[in-house]
């Protein structure tokens, strides 16, 4: 079986085309194409025309694309940046009507569940009990367990994208002012997950997204070109050193060190704060990067469930819906 998703995230869309060999999403073909529509998001948080139209359009190439590739109808959901948009109901539309495709919006604890599902296939039983963090462009994702899925999954508005644009935008690089009040922000916001992971002591934390392994390659992380079977880690006293290096550079700067993305440099130094604020508050000195996050655990949903029933229920009918919606019954994969 041929099997597909399509991201559209913060910054870009993405396409993963896998086989199901043995219960197992095994890569085809992957694409991504660069939007950054979190930098187009408008003060009151709305979607603009110009970019709800690039997205439509990035949907609808990769929707032909998956098709080329025997995938005729692959699951398609939005992120935060779409999910929290108040006119979420008319991008949603908006897309539909010129793609064809209805993208699901997944409340953020469905999001941190499959994460986390992805994470626990990759790691394997010997992870022991198991903390993901997954940061995304809006937001932070949080869950903890001792079997397949999480005991515990919370999602937080703590995106680096959100948290740049909140809090870092008006100087570059920010001021000592700015970080600090950064970082009172993000402990706020975490102080009750934070609680609940060391409450449950795990054994393993695993952080996955784009973020932690650009930040795990600043860190002295193997390059991506090695391969997703090297082992990387990063420790905590790593991303404080993150911290204090990318702060110390205009966002233009940062493409030059390690791993640093021109099109992440801006948000970066938000995502080291939040990750290393997170894993200070948790009490966790050393994480393992995943290279398996959200798209793999649909996937890995998708070849165990054999259908996609499961998915069609998520996707959105109006803006009030998704935030009101109960998270996605996963009992059955327990």
């Amino acid at each position: 079986m041929r099997v597909g998703v399509i991201d559209a995230g913060s910054n870009t869309v993405r396409l993963v085309i896998a086989d199901a060999e043995g219960q197992v999403p095994l890569p085809v073909h992957t694409s991504k194409r660069r939007l950054r529509l979190a930098e187009h998001v408008g003060r009151d948080g709305r979607l603009a025309h110009a970019p709800v139209q690039q997205l439509t359009d990035a949907v609808a190439a990769a929707q032909q694309e998956a098709q080329r590739w025997g995938v005729s109808a692959p699951l398609a959901f939005g992120t935060a940046v779409v999910r929290d948009a108040p006119n979420c109901t008319e991008v949603l539309q908006a897309v539909q009507d010129g793609s064809g495709v209805r993208l699901a919006i997944l409340p953020g604890e469905v999001e941190a569940e499959l994460a986390f599902l992805a994470a626990r296939r990759w790691m394997g039983w010997r992870a022991g009990p198991l903390a993901l963090l997954d940061i995304g462009g809006g937001s932070l994702e949080v869950a903890v367990g001792r079997g397949k899925l999480p005991g515990f999954a919370v999602s937080l508005p703590l995106g680096a994208g959100r948290l740049t644009r909140e809090f870092l935008h008006e100087q570059d690089p920010p001021s000592k002012q700015a970080i600090k009040a950064l970082r009172r922000h993000v402990r706020h916001q975490l102080r009750d997950a934070a609680a609940r992971v060391r409450w449950e002591t795990p054994q393993t934390t695993v952080v996955t997204s784009r973020t932690f392994q650009q930040l795990a390659r600043l860190s002295g992380a193997p390059p991506g070109r090695h391969g997703p079977f090297v082992q990387r880690e990063m420790a905590r006293s790593d991303l404080r050193e993150a911290v204090r290096q990318l702060r110390s550079m205009p966002a233009a700067e940062r493409t030059g060190l390690p791993g640093i993305s021109a099109a992440r440099a801006g948000q970066s130094l938000a995502g080291a704060v939040v990750g290393h604020t997170a894993l200070k508050l948790m009490g966790i000195e050393t994480v393992t990067v995943c290279p398996w996050a959200v798209r793999e655990g649909i996937l890995l949903r998708l070849i165990e469930d054999g259908d996609a029933t499961w998915w069609t229920s998520q996707a959105a009918e109006d803006d009030t819906a998704n935030r009101n919606r109960a998270p996605l019954h996963l009992a059955s994969t327990r």
